[in-house]
């Protein structure tokens, strides 16, 4: 079966839109030679694209694959506008993937929802649904909850009692959300667990005693939680993420942690209790950070990194335990060499050894090869 980007049975599409329409939601320039006529239908990767398509190029490896294209248009930056094919329209710009996002967003926009509540939903009386918003079959919302304009509550989410939803929210299937509050514009993939109770227990001569965990969930303005992603309450203090953050999937963050804003934390990832996260941090896949650290704005963290110190603003750290990058691989250069080193001498050691066979050998035979 061909490959089909944005297969109608799944994705609705907009247009066709003329080359101005799409050269300005990518916010690119195109020639004045460029036909204004143009029609585009659609976006494309370049090897797919048609004479009524746009694509982008946006990593150099592939202009081989760019002067090949039949693409109608195609966004690229301004060192690569010499490499578009006659036929195809440049669409230039200096960020093509930002450009790209934004034009297959205006063929593709996220499905608006279908205001009302499903039949087999439940919905208690005192909750304060907005007339605009959709609720899906078998939700649950709890007493004194809130749901803004223009949201989407999937099939089977559980919104507690007095939870409060922004406007513009995608909540999906199977979705349970507690003791939070949430801004605009906020999605939560399905399976995503917002607001249980955090890891908080006191030890005592005869086993554990759960904490109360008295604290709430805040996601503030475009967050978006990855599928089956886990965000506790906060023990005393709220646990917060901060606006424009992104989780992946499979992300785990403890009580009462404090992720600023635009964060990226990639998928696997954990991170314990009061640890403090300033903007724009990445923390790469499988990473782990324990708790109460301060990693400093702009900081990143390599995949299944152990971070167990705090992180200078603006550093790059990798290994467990974590250690700047530098640190990490002269140390890794270091023991390669004496490895290689260990190897030659013995090697060295094999061939000082008398030989098994001939003079000297020390084989216990004579010549004619009887026992000497």
């Amino acid at each position: 079966m061909p490959e089909i980007p944005g297969d109608p049975r799944f994705f609705a599409r907009l247009g066709p839109f003329d080359l101005a329409r799409v050269a300005a939601a990518a916010g690119g320039q195109t020639d004045e030679a460029a036909p204004a006529a143009l029609e585009l239908s659609g976006v494309a990767p370049l090897q797919a694209a048609g004479p009524q398509e746009v694509s982008f190029l946006d990593n150099r490896r592939y202009a081989g694959v760019l002067r090949a294209s039949r693409a109608g248009a195609v966004i690229v930056h301004p060192t690569m506008r010499d490499q578009v094919p006659p036929g195809t329209v440049a669409i230039v710009t200096a960020e093509p993937y930002l450009g790209w996002a934004r034009v297959a967003a205006l063929f593709h926009p996220a499905p608006p929802p279908v205001p009302g509540i499903a039949p087999s939903a439940v919905v208690d009386a005192s909750a304060r649904i907005d007339p605009s918003a959709e609720i899906g079959p078998l939700a649950v919302i709890g007493a004194g909850a809130e749901i803004g304009p223009f949201c989407r509550i999937g099939p089977l989410a559980v919104i507690g009692p007095g939870v409060v939803i922004g406007r513009d929210c995608r909540i999906g299937a199977q979705v349970t959300i507690s003791h939070a509050i949430l801004g605009a514009r906020v999605a939560l993939y399905p399976g995503a667990r917002i607001g249980q109770d955090g890891f908080g227990f006191a030890v005592s001569a005869t086993g554990f005693v759960s904490v109360p965990q008295l604290g709430r969930v805040i996601l503030e303005d475009d967050v978006e939680i990855g599928a089956n992603s886990t965000i506790d309450r906060g023990s005393a203090q709220d646990t917060v993420i901060g606006a424009g953050s992104r989780l992946d999937n499979l992300v785990q963050i403890g009580h009462n942690v404090r992720v600023g804003r635009h964060c990226v934390i990639v998928a696997q990832a954990g991170i314990s209790g009061s640890t403090v996260l300033e903007d724009f941090v990445t923390v790469a896949g499988q990473a782990g950070l324990i708790g109460h650290l301060r990693i400093g704005a702009k900081a990143r963290i390599g995949g299944q990194a152990g971070v167990m110190a705090d992180v200078p603003a603006g550093a790059e750290v990798v290994g467990s335990p974590a250690e700047p990058v530098r640190v990490f691989f002269r140390q890794i250069a270091t023991l390669r060499r004496l490895a290689d080193r260990s190897g030659e001498a013995a090697k060295d050691r094999h061939a000082a050894r008398p030989g098994r066979r001939g003079a000297g050998g020390g084989n216990g035979k004579n010549e004619a090869g009887k026992p000497g």
